[in-house]
């Protein structure tokens, strides 16, 4: 399940612009995230957090700059291409977990590579290898009776079993009460170093901003650099 990533993966945003509705939500926003590095966005509601990341996964066009991730140039692409592209190269933790409630955790963290034509006894080998190094159960339980911090953990897990070269987190702890949060963010952090993933966090609580390498908030469409340290 380890992933050894090469030199170029990461991700990267070079002069990324977005407006909508005569509003300027992103000004030549650039930003590097290497291999096995945590970034952090705050900002209030509204800023363009989420936008930043619609925009790595290709859900909304930018008017202009560009965005790889893993070595794989993500703007410009057609909607083949471009899923394709998403697919390989990110991975994505949402607030809410986004699982189905009636299958195991198991088969919803197999379920990408299964969708992706990939062979399901492996695929369920490697579910199993996540969820036991986050220590969620995996057993015949729906994943609907978990624990708020199980399901998210097991989000985690779907979010990594392509072994992507990028992660993104929307929010990944902000349903959770104030323990799982915790539990929650620092596995989240400690399993994408492990992997080398690039990870990109948009968050509003301060405490999950400040795991990150770096942290940088939102302001009027251009990011500023926080100084906020990391700690494990």
């Amino acid at each position: 399940m380890r992933h050894v990533p090469a030199p170029d993966e990461g991700l990267r945003i070079d002069d990324l612009t977005y407006r909508i509705g005569g509003r300027l939500l992103l000004d030549r926003v650039c930003l590097d995230v290497e291999p096995g590095q945590a970034v952090a966005v705050t900002g209030p509601s509204g800023s363009g957090k989420s936008t930043l990341l619609s925009c790595v996964l290709g859900l909304v066009r930018p008017q202009s700059g560009t965005i790889s991730a893993g070595g794989q140039r993500m703007t410009g692409l057609k909607a083949g291409a471009l899923a394709a592209a998403r697919r390989r190269s990110v991975g994505m933790v949402f607030q809410f977990g986004e699982l189905l409630p009636e299958l195991t955790p198991v088969e919803n963290v197999a379920l990408p590579v299964l969708l992706d034509g990939g062979h399901q006894a492996q695929a369920e080998k490697d579910a199993v290898e996540l969820l036991e190094e986050l220590a969620v159960p995996h057993g015949a339980t729906p994943t609907g009776v978990l624990s708020g911090g199980e399901r998210q953990r097991t989000a985690v897990a779907r979010a990594l079993i392509t072994r992507p070269p990028v992660l993104l987190a929307d929010e990944p702890t902000g349903a959770l009460d104030p323990k799982a949060r915790e539990v929650v963010a620092g596995q989240l952090f400690e399993v994408c170093r492990d992997r080398g993933c690039a990870l990109l966090v948009v968050t509003h609580d301060p405490n999950v901003a400040a795991r990150a390498d770096q942290c940088f908030e939102l302001q009027e469409g251009a990011l500023i650099a926080t100084g906020l340290e990391a700690r494990s």
